[in-house]
C-alpha cells in the first residue's frame, strides 16, 4: 500500500476527508479480492494477507459548546474520538453529513488514516462474488490461515448499550467512540440484510415500515406497481426480493436492473422498497411473528441509520369498549418479550416520541376524515404489551398473578408480539420509532379470529391502515431531520454520529 495511504492526514474539508477514506478502503478491498482470486486458483500466498479499515478521528481540547438544540453532530467533551469506516460508496451521504457537523461544531481538523482493524475477507467481496463455494473443504479450512475472518469480538454492541469501556491508543490516550457501530459490525449487518430480506442494502430507504402480516405486503406491492405506472409519481423505482426492479414510467432501466430475478422462495423477512431520491422513500419489511424476528431485523437495519421506523400490524384488543378494526397508538410498552433484557434492562423506560406520535395521529385523522371526539371512537392511545408467548391466553389465570391481571395493572389497551421490541431497539439504537396497531381480535372478551370474519376484516382495514402509515412518513419527511431526531435518545456521553 502506498505510503500516502498509511500516513494519517488532516482535513478541514469533509469531502476531501471522505475521499481519502474511500481511497484507503478501495485499495484494501481490491487487494483482498485479488488475493482471494489467486487463492481460489490454487496459488500459494505465503504470509497472511491483510487489509485494514480506514478510520476518522477528531481531537477536542475544550468542553463542547455545540447548539444545545442539536441531537447529534458533536462530541461530549474534551478527548480523542474515533471510529472505523466501511463502504464509503454506500454511506457517502451519511458520512459527509457527520463530517461536516463535526467540522462546523468544533472547528478542528478531521484525521483520516489506516486503522489496525482488519477487514474480514468475506466483507471485501463485491455484490456478485461467490468465490468460497468453489473451494474444496480442505482449501476452505486453509482460508483462515491466509486471511482474516469475521471476529465477533469486534462486533459487539457495547457502544449502543452504554457498556463500552474506552481503550487507549498507541499513544496511551483513551479513544472514545465517534459512532454507535464499528466498521466490522456494520459489514456484518449488511451481509445479514441480504440474507434475511432478499434485497441489497443499497435499496433500503430512510423510512421503514414493519408489519407482521403478509396482507400489508400484498397491498404495498399493489401500491408500488400502481405508483410506477404513474409518470408523475415522486417515487422513482420499486424493488422486490431478488432485487427485481420496476422503474417509474418514463425512466430508463439501469445496468444492474438486469441482474435481479425473483427468488425460488421468499426469504425469511422479505423487504420491499419504494425508492425516492436521496433514499427518502419507504422500505417495508414483513418481519413475521415474534419478538426474535423483530430484534433480529432491527439489529441489522439500524446500521443503515434510518430516520424513523414504524410498526403497522394487528393486535389483540384488551378493552371491552374496543371494536375490531379500531386503531391503537402506542404511547408506552409492557416488555414481556424478553429478547432485549440483557441489552436493555426492563427498568429503562421506552418514551413516546412526540414528533412521531403527532404524525401518526394526524395521519389517522386525515385518512379516516375524522377528528376530535369522533376520532376517539376508532383510535385509542395507550400502553401496548408485547409477549413472547403466542398462546398467553391459555395460561392459568392464577399463574404468577395471571397475564390478565398484569395487563390490567399496566393499563395496557392492546397486546402483540413485536411492537415493544421494535420500539425498544429504536430507543437502543437512537432510531425514532412509533407504533400504530389495528385490533383484529379480543380474546379476553370471547372475540377470536374466525376464517371468514378474519378475511373480511383484512380486506376492509389493511388498505386504510397502510395508507395511514405512508401518510405518517410523508408528514415526518416534510418536517425535516432537525425536528425528527430527538434529544430524548441521547445518553450522557453520546456519540457524535447520528
Amino acid at each position: 500500500m502506498p505510503a500516502t495511504l498509511i500516513t494519517t492526514q488532516s482535513f478541514t474539508d469533509a469531502g476531501a476527508a471522505l475521499a481519502h477514506a474511500r481511497t484507503i478502503y478501495d485499495s484494501g478491498t481490491s487487494h483482498l479480492r485479488a488475493s482471494l482470486q489467486a487463492f481460489v486458483s490454487g496459488a500459494d500466498l505465503g504470509p497472511r494477507v491483510r487489509a485494514c479499515y480506514p478510520f476518522v478521528r477528531v481531537r477536542v481540547d475544550t468542553v463542547a459548546r455545540a447548539d444545545s438544540r442539536l441531537a447529534y453532530g458533536f462530541v461530549a467533551g474534551p478527548g480523542v474520538y474515533e471510529t472505523t469506516l466501511t463502504r464509503p460508496d454506500l454511506f457517502e451521504r451519511y458520512y459527509l453529513e457527520q463530517f461536516e457537523l463535526l467540522l462546523r461544531n468544533h472547528g478542528v481538523a478531521l484525521e483520516v488514516g489506516l486503522s489496525s482493524q482488519p477487514i474480514p475477507v468475506h466483507f471485501s467481496l463485491a455484490e456478485h462474488d461467490h468465490l468460497e463455494g468453489s473451494l474444496t473443504p480442505e482449501r476452505r479450512l486453509q482460508l483462515r490461515d491466509c486471511f482474516d475472518l469475521p471476529d465477533l469480538a469486534a462486533m459487539d454492541d457495547g457502544i449502543a448499550n452504554g457498556t463500552h469501556e474506552p481503550q487507549p491508543g498507541a499513544d496511551g490516550v483513551l479513544r472514545h467512540p465517534l459512532a454507535l457501530f464499528t466498521a466490522p459490525r456494520m459489514d456484518y449487518s449488511l451481509h445479514r440484510l441480504r440474507h434475511y430480506t432478499g434485497t441489497r442494502p443499497e435499496h433500503f430507504q430512510n423510512y421503514v415500515l414493519f408489519t407482521n402480516y403478509q396482507f400489508y405486503i400484498d397491498e404495498f406491492v399493489r401500491l408500488g406497481h400502481e405508483l410506477m405506472a404513474d409518470a408523475g409519481s415522486e417515487y422513482s423505482a420499486f424493488i422486490e426480493p431478488g432485487n427485481v426492479v420496476t422503474r417509474r414510467a418514463g425512466l430508463a432501466a439501469e445496468p444492474d436492473d438486469a441482474l435481479g430475478a425473483p427468488p425460488p422462495r421468499l426469504p425469511q423477512m422479505p423487504a420491499y422498497h419504494l425508492q425516492r431520491p436521496g433514499h427518502a422513500g419507504i422500505t417495508m419489511v414483513n418481519i413475521g411473528v415474534g419478538p426474535a424476528n423483530a430484534k433480529n431485523i432491527t439489529d441489522h437495519i439500524a446500521v443503515l441509520r434510518p430516520h424513523a421506523w414504524l410498526m403497522l400490524g394487528h393486535c389483540a384488543g384488551l378493552r371491552n369498549t374496543q371494536q375490531l378494526g379500531d386503531y391503537v397508538l402506542a404511547h408506552g410498552y409492557v416488555r414481556e418479550d424478553h429478547v432485549l433484557d440483557e441489552e436493555l434492562p426492563l427498568w429503562v423506560p421506552i418514551p413516546p416520541l412526540a414528533e412521531v406520535q403527532i404524525a401518526l395521529e394526524r395521519a389517522v385523522a386525515e385518512v379516516t376524515q375524522l377528528s376530535g371526539y369522533a376520532l376517539k371512537a376508532i383510535m385509542r392511545t395507550g400502553t401496548v404489551a408485547s409477549t413472547d408467548n403466542r398462546n398467553w391466553e391459555l395460561l392459568p389465570q392464577t399463574h404468577n398473578g395471571g397475564p390478565e391481571r398484569r395487563f390490567s395493572q399496566s393499563r395496557a389497551v392492546a397486546l402483540d408480539m413485536e411492537s415493544a421490541t421494535i420500539a425498544a431497539n429504536g430507543f437502543r439504537f437512537r432510531v425514532p420509532y412509533g407504533t400504530l396497531l389495528c385490533v383484529s381480535d379480543k380474546p379476553l372478551h370471547g372475540e377470536i379470529k374466525l376464517p371468514g370474519m378474519a378475511n373480511a376484516f383484512y380486506r376492509e382495514r389493511v388498505d386504510q391502515h397502510l395508507r395511514i402509515g405512508i401518510r405518517a412518513i410523508e408528514i415526518l419527511r416534510g418536517q425535516g431531520l432537525d425536528h425528527l431526531h430527538s434529544r430524548k435518545l441521547r445518553s450522557f456521553a453520546e456519540v457524535a454520529f447520528q
